[in-house]
């Protein structure tokens, strides 16, 4: 069983901003490139921090009102204008959240979900960025065709790895969703077999019809 990583989904060509990048410039690049997020990277490719759209419209939301409505609430005193030279630095969210490219997409779904982010820059063993990964690159592997994951299943997961014969299970993939039918020599590797199917890349959920080989049927 293959799973796809971080690196196979991450977009590798990183749309970047520098410390001093100032905020009409990051406006610039996130409208050129259609992003919504940009990795802050120091003198050394190091991600530092990420600024997003909604760093910006803090920003905004934090000048006076031209019509004269009050401040917003969560607007900080300190805060400044757009064109009063603020950079990234000062807007970004900080410190940067950082996958590795090996990671597997369970891992970096954990690590968005634990600290709230969208995206992860990803990093090598230097701590250079290599590539950024968002929550829509994660779900891309459940866009993997039935016929695909019937075939893993069927072959590396109920052949290869637990050395069934191809007549033993049935296996039937509708929407990512596995129903599996059929009877094998003990009831121990039935969670095994339904673990493993789980974990195959794209499988939404697992339903499992699968009993005890009967004495006469294993004799036969």
């Amino acid at each position: 069983m293959q799973h796809r990583t971080v690196g196979d989904l991450m977009t590798h060509g990183v749309v970047l901003a520098r410390r001093h990048t100032p905020f009409k410039n990051i406006v610039s690049l996130l409208s050129e490139n259609e992003v919504t997020a940009l990795p802050v990277v120091d003198d050394l490719g190091h991600p530092v921090g990420v600024v997003s759209e909604a760093d910006l419209l803090r920003t905004v939301a934090a000048r006076p009102d031209p019509t004269g409505l009050p401040r917003s609430p969560n607007a900080s005193n300190g805060a400044r204008a757009a064109n009063d030279g603020i950079t990234a630095e000062q807007l970004m969210s900080a410190p940067a959240v950082c996958a590795r490219p090996e990671w597997t997409v369970v891992e970096a779904a954990r690590l968005m979900d634990t600290e709230g982010v969208k995206r992860l820059p990803v990093v090598d063993e230097a701590e250079t960025l290599v590539g950024i990964v968002s929550r829509g690159d994660l779900l891309r592997v459940f866009l993997r065709r039935d016929d695909a994951l019937r075939d893993e299943i069927a072959g590396d997961v109920l052949v290869r790895t637990m050395g069934l014969a191809p007549s033993d299970v049935a296996v039937d993939v509708r929407d990512g969703r596995v129903t599996l039918k059929g009877r094998v020599e003990t009831e121990q590797i039935i969670p095994v077999i339904e673990r493993l199917c789980r974990g195959v890349d794209g499988v939404v959920s697992v339903h499992s019809a699968l009993y005890r080989r009967r004495l006469h049927e294993t004799a036969g």
